[in-house]
C-alpha cells in the first residue's frame, strides 16, 4: 500500500472515532425530550401539592370559623356566670333569714335565677357535676387538699365554685376542696 492511502484509511478511521464520540443531532434531541418530560413531571407533581396544600388551608380555614362561630357566645356566657354565682349566693341567703318581705324579695331572685338557668341550659351549658366524684383536671381545679377519714384519694369534697362546660368545651372548670 501507499503511503497516502494508508494516511486515507487513518484518516478514515478518526472520522468514524470522531463519530462515535460526537452524539448526533436525534441524541442530542432524545436527551432534551428526556430532559423535558422530567421537568414536565416535576412541574406537575409540584402542582399536585400545591392543590394538596389549598385544600388543607380552606379546611383548617373552614375549622377555625366554624369553631368561632360555634362558640362565639362563650365570653358573654362566661360574665353571665358570675351573675349567677350572685344569685346563688343571694338565694341561699333565703334558708337563713326568717322576715318575710326578705323572704318575698329573694323568692323574685329565684324566678330570675332559675330564667337565667334555662337560658343556659337552652344555649347548651351544662353544669359540671364535681361533688364526691373522683377528681379530673380536666374538670376539676383543686383549691385545697384534705385528709379525710373514710374517704379515698382524690375525691371531691366541697365544691367552692361550680364549673361548667359550653357545647362539648369546659369554659370554667369547678373550683373544688379533694381527699388526699
Amino acid at each position: 500500500m501507499t503511503e497516502e492511502k494508508i494516511k486515507t484509511e487513518e484518516v478514515k478511521d478518526e472520522v468514524k472515532d470522531v463519530k462515535k464520540k460526537e452524539p448526533s443531532e436525534i441524541d442530542i434531541l432524545n436527551k432534551n425530550i428526556e430532559e423535558l418530560k422530567n421537568q414536565v413531571k416535576a412541574l406537575e407533581e409540584k402542582a399536585l401539592y400545591k392543590d394538596a396544600e389549598l385544600i388543607n388551608y380552606r379546611k383548617r380555614k373552614d375549622d377555625e370559623v366554624s369553631n368561632m362561630m360555634k362558640y362565639a357566645n362563650a365570653d358573654m356566657i362566661l360574665q353571665i356566670l358570675t351573675i349567677v354565682d350572685d344569685f346563688e349566693r343571694a338565694i341561699s341567703l333565703d334558708d337563713n333569714i326568717l322576715d318575710d318581705e326578705v323572704s318575698k324579695f329573694l323568692s323574685g331572685f329565684k324566678m330570675i335565677y332559675s330564667r337565667l338557668i334555662k337560658m343556659l341550659t337552652d344555649s347548651e351549658v351544662k353544669e359540671i357535676e364535681a361533688l364526691n366524684k373522683p377528681f379530673d383536671p380536666t374538670y376539676h381545679q383543686a383549691v385545697f387538699t384534705v385528709k379525710e377519714e373514710g374517704v379515698d384519694s382524690n375525691i371531691v369534697l366541697e365544691v367552692l365554685q361550680k364549673g361548667y362546660i359550653y357545647k362539648d368545651k369546659v369554659i370554667r372548670p369547678a373550683m373544688v376542696k379533694v381527699s388526699e
